[in-house]
């Protein structure tokens, strides 16, 4: 068995060693410090705005909360969270909407549209569409049960975005262990991030087309096949069929709490019960070390989840564009650059 496990460990070194030279070149220009206080006099209400919106778009529909995280997310591992995801493809300007990771699984632009509206008659001008869219993610992860963190604030919006990065950095459904590592590393996010930030696969939905492999592949011995497990299989294989479409059919990452953000997902890890092979790996790969060990701290106790989220995803919402604080704006609409 150890034999098994030594190129693992390798293989997890040389990740790390990537991993510190990548943060040495991402960070040698580093733009000016993000701060809690950015708009204590220039948007003095804007915390409260931005909460009131997300609190109506839940309640209004509690699958909100997920969209918005997503975006989050998708946004930070492209050129950091620069709000380049949330750009329009033009004439002059290919967006990251259409990416192979984002086109059918990017949702709730409107959102952060109706919230920006509702800032720029408050604060015209002066908060970025990035800020919005890293405290809405928190708020939405609050209002579905979920921690609270402070969101350093201070962010500029792009003028640029990448269709390239949005197909090669952001993790996707079907990757192993070792390539999701990467992804993170890659921005200097560490193992502990990875797992804490996965996460967020407690709340929101995936479509047929990125769990088939999935529940056609190991999922069955994954789970041990308990009769419990084989109900929700069938249920899965009905949703989505081996072949003849339903691609866009949906199934909840998390089908234990799928509006409620809490430690279930990582339940279902132990159970061998993940949707997509992306979050399964980190339990039931043979180079899971470090990350079986945290999947199963998370899985007892949730205050050690909640707080690790906490540290993770300010770190995650701590990678900023240098470029887009010295050429950055604070755009009119989310959309487009300004003119």
């Amino acid at each position: 068995m150890a034999a098994l496990f030594y190129p693992g460990i390798l293989t997890m070194q040389f990740l790390a060693a990537i991993a510190f030279i990548s943060g040495i070149i991402c960070s040698g220009a580093s733009g000016p410090p993000l701060t809690l206080d950015y708009y204590a006099s220039s948007c003095p209400n804007v915390l409260e705005i931005i909460h009131q919106e997300m609190e109506r778009e839940v309640l209004s529909d509690p699958r909100n909360a997920a969209l918005v995280l997503r975006l989050h997310f998708h946004d930070c591992f492209v050129q950091g969270c620069d709000g380049s995801v949330l750009l329009d493809d033009t004439v002059l300007l290919r967006g990251e909407k259409t990416a192979s990771p984002n086109i059918n699984s990017l949702k709730g632009f409107e959102i952060i549209d109706r919230i920006k509206n509702k800032v720029e008659s408050e604060c015209p001008g002066i908060v970025s569409c990035a800020d919005i869219l890293t405290i809405a993610a928190r708020d939405a992860v609050i209002l579905v049960g979920g921690p609270y963190w402070d969101v350093p604030v201070g962010r500029k919006d792009s003028r640029s975005a990448s269709y390239e990065l949005a197909n090669t950095n952001i993790p996707t459904p079907n990757q192993g262990l070792i390539a999701i590592i990467y992804k993170f590393l890659y921005l200097g996010l560490s193992v502990t991030d990875t797992v804490a930030l996965s996460g967020a696969h407690t709340i929101g939905v995936a479509r047929c087309e990125n769990f088939r492999a999935r529940i056609y592949g190991d999922y069955e011995s994954t789970s041990g096949g308990s009769p419990l497990s084989e109900v929700h299989l069938s249920q899965l294989k009905s949703t989505c069929p081996a072949a003849g479409g339903g691609d866009n059919n949906i199934a909840p990452l998390d089908y234990e709490t799928p509006y409620t953000f809490d430690n279930s997902y990582y339940h279902l890890l132990l159970n061998g019960e993940g949707l997509l092979n992306s979050d399964q790996e980190l339990y039931s790969s043979v180079l899971a070390l470090q990350t079986k060990q945290l999947v199963e701290q998370y899985a007892l106790d949730v205050a050690a989840f909640f707080q690790q989220f906490s540290v993770s995803i300010v770190k995650m919402g701590n990678l900023t564009n240098p470029d887009s604080f010295l050429n950055g704006e604070v755009r009119k609409s989310c959309r487009f650059i300004n003119a």
